[in-house]
């Protein structure tokens, strides 16, 4: 079975529903702050799972993020010092950084993975229009820069994670004050780290793409893989 993008879904399962029942449910009269973290970390794990095992699609970036969510999860219900809550927000994407930096060094730029590849680009045609004029060298060196800049994404959003969460979640975890602040990280997350992250990725795809039309001459429309440039 083919697997579509549902941001809308992953958006309300993983963050919306969790950062909801953190809030609202954490009282004693409630689930508790035990139960409420218990349930609102099934919500992203199940989720996870589901999409695992029905599509069998691996994902590192998705097991990253499933791994997150157990630490959290463990964090609360051992009842850690919310210093190891900021070790972990920052710890993930800064793993994902220091493996994108690494992929350009050995030249290998994951920007290729993500962007620069079948499924999205014609790259036979655009890779063939670079060797007619010599400017395969100078088109490597731009997915190495590219894939530079993705990875300081990921350390902005590390040292955004680190301090949003010393900032927010202050009180003792296992607490009902701590699945509170936890929901309220969890969902200022998006607004404050997400979406400035996502901007700054695309100003990266839009910068490769006009660095590519420079290169070959070739219009947007040509270099994605359509029926219209199929054609041609």
């Amino acid at each position: 079975m083919t697997h579509k993008p549902r941001p809308l879904i992953d958006l309300l399962v993983s963050i919306v529903l969790p950062s909801a029942i953190l809030m609202k449910l954490s009282g004693d009269e409630y689930l508790g702050a035990v139960g409420a973290l218990a349930l609102a970390l099934a919500f992203p794990i199940g989720w996870g799972l589901y999409e695992l095992i029905r599509f069998r699609k691996k994902n590192f970036i998705a097991l990253l993020g499933l791994i997150s969510v157990l630490l959290t999860g463990g964090i609360g219900l051992l009842q850690l010092d919310t210093e190891w809550l900021a070790i972990k927000e920052a710890a993930i994407p800064a793993i994902i950084g220091i493996a994108v930096v690494i992929s350009a060094q050995i030249g290998k730029p994951l920007i290729k993975v993500l962007l620069y590849n079948p499924v999205i680009m014609n790259t036979e045609k655009i890779d063939r229009i670079l060797r007619e004029r010599g400017h395969e060298n100078a088109f490597l060196g731009s997915l190495t820069k590219a894939t530079y800049l993705l990875g300081g994404t990921f350390f902005f959003s590390a040292v955004m994670n680190y301090l949003l969460a010393t900032w927010i979640v202050t009180s003792p975890t296992g607490s009902v004050a701590f699945n509170e602040e936890l929901g309220r990280m969890t969902l200022l997350s998006y607004p404050v780290i997400a979406i400035p992250s996502m901007i700054m990725m695309m100003t990266i795809f839009y910068l490769l793409w006009r660095r590519i039309h420079r290169l070959t001459g070739l219009q947007l429309e040509e270099m994605l893989v359509t029926p219209v440039a199929e054609k041609k």
